[in-house]
């Protein structure tokens, strides 16, 4: 079968031993918006925020994410397949900014993975998937240390950080936003951090 993201340029491309080749490509608003709505439509991803929404406005969040230079948004594809949408921020341009001391080379991550198949069982797929997302983001980019704020009542979100190496930081409030092109409510947050040390240790 034919990838039909394989003429999308990547800004990172690695292959993971036994789990496959993952590409990371730029967010395409427009086409990618109609899979990212049915990814977060699911109820599974209530804690992204974005249940409820048209794919038109999910597409307009992008296309303002778009504009953002500190803010970024990528499609991650696994063999020609997509797997998950990642997010990129600087801290202290982010609400999270006032939650915790921003440090240099601080860079702040969301990761929504995939919806499996009827039926099907990934077994080791997020640790293979958090590979190359991590060498993207740490050693690409490079930054010193992943910052990531899953809600606390999302305890599965948690517990996979945890199992990826991070530390987990203290329990915060994110303040609500309420601007013309975002708006996000208040947020019990549970703060986890990677370094880059601890993620390319051996």
């Amino acid at each position: 079968m034919s990838d039909p993201y394989a003429s999308r340029p990547a800004v990172h491309e690695q292959t993971v031993d036994g789990f496959g080749t993952v590409r990371v490509l730029p967010l395409d608003p427009a086409a990618d918006a109609p899979l990212l709505h049915h990814w977060v439509s699911e109820e599974r991803a209530v804690f992204w925020g974005m249940n409820g929404l048209t794919v038109e406005r999910v597409a307009e969040i992008y296309a303002h994410m778009e504009t953002l230079d500190t803010h970024h948004a990528y499609l991650v594809v696994k063999d020609g397949d997509p797997t998950a949408l990642l997010q990129t921020y600087e801290p202290e341009a982010d609400r999270v900014g006032d939650c915790y001391p921003v440090e240099p080379g601080d860079i702040g991550v969301h990761l929504l993975l995939a919806p499996a198949g009827p039926g099907e069982t990934r077994p080791g797929w997020t640790a293979g998937l958090a590979v190359a997302v991590v060498t993207y983001v740490l050693g690409v980019l490079d930054r010193r240390r992943i910052v990531v704020d899953p809600d606390v009542a999302n305890e599965k979100a948690v517990a996979r950080f945890i199992r990826q190496g991070f530390t987990t930081g203290p329990r915060v409030v994110l303040p609500e936003v309420d601007l013309p092109d975002v708006y996000l409510p208040e947020k019990n947050a549970q703060l986890a951090f990677l370094t880059r040390e601890v993620a390319f240790r051996g």
